[in-house]
């Protein structure tokens, strides 16, 4: 329910938004975020602050928690138009993520992602998994993403349907219940004893924005198991289980390990004096399980089969 006040044709209005599903159990805080795109924190917290911001009529803290049915004044405040504008999606692409879903209930979405599709908009993207789902998906209330992908990583990806099952999927992550796996074909023979790789990584920015991941004395502590799946004398298949998850890990430490994976062209640097064929390839590096347990306690498992490109470098490199 949106009740805009009359304020004037050319100002932001005064609007008073009923508490659905989406939002239940929410800070207010991180609601205002979401609803008042491209509106500073600050500025939000201020109007929290001066009581312009009211729950049933009543003054509130920015971790107040919103109940289903609450509603709450959002006063007059500018944001960004820029991240107003409609999301487009295309009918193949909602085609192609109709085709790509692995499991789906009442709590959550699992999917196969593609290679090359950002999981988020933003920083240049202008459509990601998660906004291009809402699109295809306008009568769900509620989806968010789980946990991340890289943009050039293909397989399994969890997006939460109610903001309890989120809650109960990040809680697994942060207690070590949900096991992930993934594939990734790298260049050399990986060594038959190196069954696991513990080394702390530490992530920077370049001014162009770009992140960056290093091995470093000083990082956070990231250790990867890993598996040989099938190997060449100049190439590994391998299955590599996450036992941390920090951002480009398994990329990071198979190089670190003198054997980059194929196609990442970000951490191969000078790791590879000869390609093999494999130049242009795309970055062989695919989510392929995923095991967790839905709210009552039932256990999943989720598996993603190659899509054409990868099963086509696989077999090219005679791992397949």
């Amino acid at each position: 329910m949106t009740k805009p006040s009359a304020e004037g044709p050319n100002r932001p209005q005064v609007k008073h938004i009923e508490v659905t599903q989406k939002n239940e159990l929410q800070r207010v805080d991180n609601f205002l975020l979401g609803i008042l795109k491209g509106v500073p924190k600050s500025k939000i917290y201020r109007v929290i602050r001066k009581g312009e911001v009211r729950i049933n009529k009543k003054r509130c803290k920015p971790e107040t928690k919103l109940v289903l049915g609450d509603v709450v004044r959002v006063p007059p405040i500018y944001s960004d138009e820029s991240a107003q504008k409609k999301v487009f999606v295309s009918d193949s692409l909602a085609q192609q993520l109709k085709q790509a879903i692995l499991f789906e209930n009442q709590e959550v979405l699992a999917l196969n992602k593609p290679a090359g599709i950002a999981v988020h908009g933003g920083s240049g993207v202008q459509l990601g998994l998660i906004e291009a789902l809402r699109t295809i998906y306008p009568d769900t209330q509620f989806l968010e993403l789980v946990h991340r992908l890289d943009r050039d990583t293909s397989g399994c990806i969890l997006v939460a349907k109610s903001r309890p099952s989120l809650r109960s999927l990040h809680r697994q992550f942060r207690e070590d219940e949900i096991n992930k796996y993934y594939h990734l074909a790298v260049f050399g023979k990986w060594a038959k004893h190196r069954r696991k790789v513990d080394a702390p990584l530490r992530r920077s920015e370049l001014q162009s924005g770009e992140r960056m991941v290093c091995v470093a004395q000083d990082g956070k502590p990231s250790q990867t198991m890993f598996r040989i799946l099938n190997g060449t004398r100049n190439f590994s298949l391998l299955e590599a289980k996450p036992i941390t998850g920090r951002t480009h890990q398994i990329r990071v430490h198979a190089a670190f390990s003198g054997c980059p994976i194929v196609g990442d062209k970000k951490y191969i640097k000078d790791n590879v004096e000869e390609f093999h064929g494999m130049e242009k390839c795309r970055l062989m590096l695919h989510a392929r399980k995923l095991q967790f347990a839905l709210r009552e306690g039932q256990r999943v498992e989720i598996e993603a089969e190659y899509d054409a490109a990868f099963s086509k470098a696989l077999s090219e490199m005679s791992l397949l």
